[in-house]
Parts: C-alpha cells; structure tokens; sequence
C-alpha cells in the first residue's frame, strides 16, 4: 500500500480502497437479481414477493444509514466502516444457509443493516482526504464501484452458482470484504496522522482552509440538521432517484427474461456492457464539473450545469421498451451513467454545504429517504408487472417504470435549486 501511495498520491490510494469497498458493496446487492431465474424454480415465488425481499433489504438499509451517519460522525471513518464491512460480509454468507421466502427476507434485512455504513464513511473520508475542487472526481471514481460491482457479478455470479451452487456466490462474496478489511484497518489514518504524507500533498488536501474557507468544528444534532433546507436539497432527491437506481440493479434481469425471452445464460452479455458504459462514462460526469470549475464557472453554477446534462440523458429511456436489444444497452447504459454522475454531484453538494463534522450524518439521513424510496419501488414495481403479466403485456408495465426513471433526475434538480439555490455554507449556530 505505500509503495502504492508513493506513485499515485495518498489520497488517491485512499479512494482506491474506498473504490474496491463500494464494488465488493455492489456485488453482494445484486447477486440475488442475478440468482433470480434459479431461484424462481427453487421458490416458486411471484414478482410481489420478489420485490417484497428487496423492500425489506431497503428498510433495513436505510435504518442502517442514519445510524451509521450518526455512529460515523461519532466514532470516525476507519471504525465506522470496520464495523460496516463486517456485518455485511458475515450477512452476505448467512444467503447461503436459506432456501425459503421468509429465510431470504432475513438475510436481505442483515445485509441491509450492515451496508448502511458504506456511503456515510465513503463521502466523508473524501470530505477529508480532498479539498473541494476535487471531491467531485474522487466520489465519481469510488462510486463508479457501484459499476464495476455491475460489470463483474453479471460475469461470475451465474459461472459460480452454475458450477458449484448457487451458494457459492454469496460465500464468495462475504469473503471479499474480509479481504478488504487486511488493507483497510492498518493502512487508513487521517491525514495529520498518515506516514509518509509530504507536506506538499497535506497542504493541497488542507486547501479550502488557507484560502479561508474555514469549518466549524461543532456537532449538529440531527434535529437541528432537518431545520436546514440544505438537508432537504439532499434528502427529496435522494428519495426521487435512488429507486432507479436499484430499479436497474434489481430487474434489468427479469426485463430481458420477460420482454425479450433471454435468461440469464444469454443476457449477462448485455449487463456487462450496460455497466461497463455506465463505469466509463460516469467517471467522465465526475471530471465534467471540475472542468467547468476551472474554465471559471463558479462551483454552484459547475454543479448544476453538470447535473442539468446528466438529468437530460436519462430522458431518452423512454423509448427503451420498443428499441432492438442492442438499442436497450445504449439507452440503459447511458441513464445509468448519467444517474451515477448526477448522484456523485448530488453526494458533493453535502460536502459543499456542510461542515466535515456532519457530512455523514446528513449522508445517512439522505441515504435514509433514499432507501425508502428503493423499499417502496420494487413492491410497486413487483404488483404492477404481475398485474400486467396477467394480461400477457409485461411490457407496458415496464414502459411504466422506465417512464418515471425519465423524468425523476429533472424534478430533482428543480428541487435542489429551489431548496439550496446557491450551494449556500450551512452556518451554525452555537449556544
């Protein structure tokens, strides 16, 4: 890990490690979608109660978010997400040991409690290791984990299950994050306490400070935190364009099995390609912003403009259900990479407006609406397409779904600009 940090920088080591936590994060969430077209013959369930298993995942996840923000905030960044990573590998092996409706809503409720701490600790350390004109970068390159965990299950999870059982899958996937855990725990420190950090790099890092941007260091109850409408520019779209998100991550499987007759032996092809545009052009959304940042634009004004592109590119989703199959990869792929971009700048925003000291709290109450919003979906999601399979027309249904997927990232900008209309500080007041 130093040798590492001595080529490409600490602080970009540190994004690295949060870059592979969110992958590993993103394996374990989609393995079951994957699972799906096995499992339906094994359980015999319906899309309703597939979609009540992911709506439990999302109760416990967003529970699991405010909490985490808060024991974050609390305890720090490396505790914090030891603690995460351990509950979520011990709750991603737990899968293996269930084989009913019931048992599978548990496991899905564990590893929600556990994951929970990953976005709280990830945003914050990268308010911590990045000044401002960088931050947007850096959560675009560890959220596009979020890709790569989509690019790599589709390719090994139906190999694994296949080949040794579909158990195997989740076994596997717990392990990793043990693994993560041996770089993690003696590696991370803050960047005072880092060996080998230069002064040139820690001066970089500590930026916004000598320019005189300077934060107060003094907690914010999360009842003082609701009465910011900086807070709410966060948590309604958070609850807006969370459930595409896992609309994507959840039932891109069953789309393809159920409007285009492939399984998943023949459309694994297609996710991978779907996320590996998704991971490519994401990370080009993170470096828009800083781009338009240092051609002058102001900070506020570099944001929006970038969330106002990536807003527009999800709306052509709307024709996805009449396009060739090939054509559904592209209009996919591009929503979801511009729902990764848009939600790196979202995630930046807190960073912009609040102080470290709180960054992961609001994360997790924002996270919270966010979960909320994904527990809600796929129960609608799973009724509305039972309720058209039945008149042989699955494919409406989904015309449906992928219609408010157009429209949620448009709304949510007007929101965020409405609520926090210049990326105003948040100013605390102290008793």
């Amino acid at each position: 890990m130093n040798a590492i940090a001595r080529m490409i920088g600490n602080r970009w080591t540190v994004c690295a490690l949060l870059f592979f936590a969110t992958t590993i994060n993103y394996i374990d969430r989609q393995i079951l979608s994957l699972l799906k077209p096995i499992l339906d013959e094994q359980l015999h369930w319906t899309n309703a109660e597939f979609g009540l298993v992911n709506s439990a995942f999302q109760g416990a996840y967003g529970i699991s978010l405010l909490g985490f923000g808060w024991f974050i905030d609390r305890f720090g960044t490396k505790i914090g997400y030891t603690v995460s990573i351990v509950a979520w590998s011990v709750a991603a092996m737990a899968h293996a040991l269930v084989g009913s409706v019931g048992g599978f809503i548990w496991a899905r409720v564990a590893l929600g409690l556990g994951e929970g701490g990953n976005f709280p600790a990830a945003i914050k350390t990268v308010a911590l290791w990045f000044p401002k004109k960088e931050r947007a970068l850096a959560t675009s390159i560890f959220n596009s984990g979020t890709n790569v965990g989509a690019i790599v299950a589709p390719a090994i999870v139906p190999w694994m299950a296949f080949t040794w059982g579909w158990q195997s899958a989740f076994i596997a996937a717990g392990l990793a994050g043990f693994v993560w855990l041996f770089f993690w725990i003696p590696w991370f420190q803050l960047p005072e306490k880092m060996k080998g950090l230069t002064s040139q790099e820690l001066s970089l890092i500590r930026s916004d400070e000598a320019a005189g941007i300077s934060e107060s260091s003094a907690k914010i109850p999360w009842g003082k935190l609701l009465g910011y409408r900086q807070t709410w520019a966060f948590i309604i779209p958070k609850l807006l364009t969370d459930p595409v998100w896992w609309f994507f991550l959840i039932w891109l499987p069953d789309f393809f099995k159920q409007t285009r007759g492939l399984d998943i032996k023949k459309s694994w092809v297609l996710l991978v390609i779907i996320y590996s545009i998704v991971t490519v052009l994401s990370i080009a959304g993170g470096w828009v912003t800083g781009h338009l940042a240092k051609m002058g634009w102001s900070m506020n004004r570099a944001r929006k403009g970038g969330m106002l592109l990536f807003a527009l590119c999800v709306v052509p989703i709307l024709a996805v259900t009449g396009a060739s199959d090939w054509g559904t990869v592209l209009l996919i792929g591009l929503a979801g990479a511009a729902h990764q971009a848009f939600s790196a700048n979202l995630f930046t925003t807190v960073s912009d407006s609040f102080p470290k000291q709180a960054v992961a709290s609001v994360i997790g109450i924002g996270g919270m609406a966010g979960a909320i919003g994904g527990m809600l979906f796929p129960i609608v999601t799973g009724i509305l397409l039972d309720s058209y399979k039945a008149t042989g027309n699955v494919a409406a249904g989904y015309g449906i779904l992928f219609a408010f997927c157009a429209g949620a990232y448009l709304f949510s900008l007007l929101i965020l600009q409405l609520l926090n209309p210049r990326l105003e500080p948040v100013h605390i007041k102290t008793a």
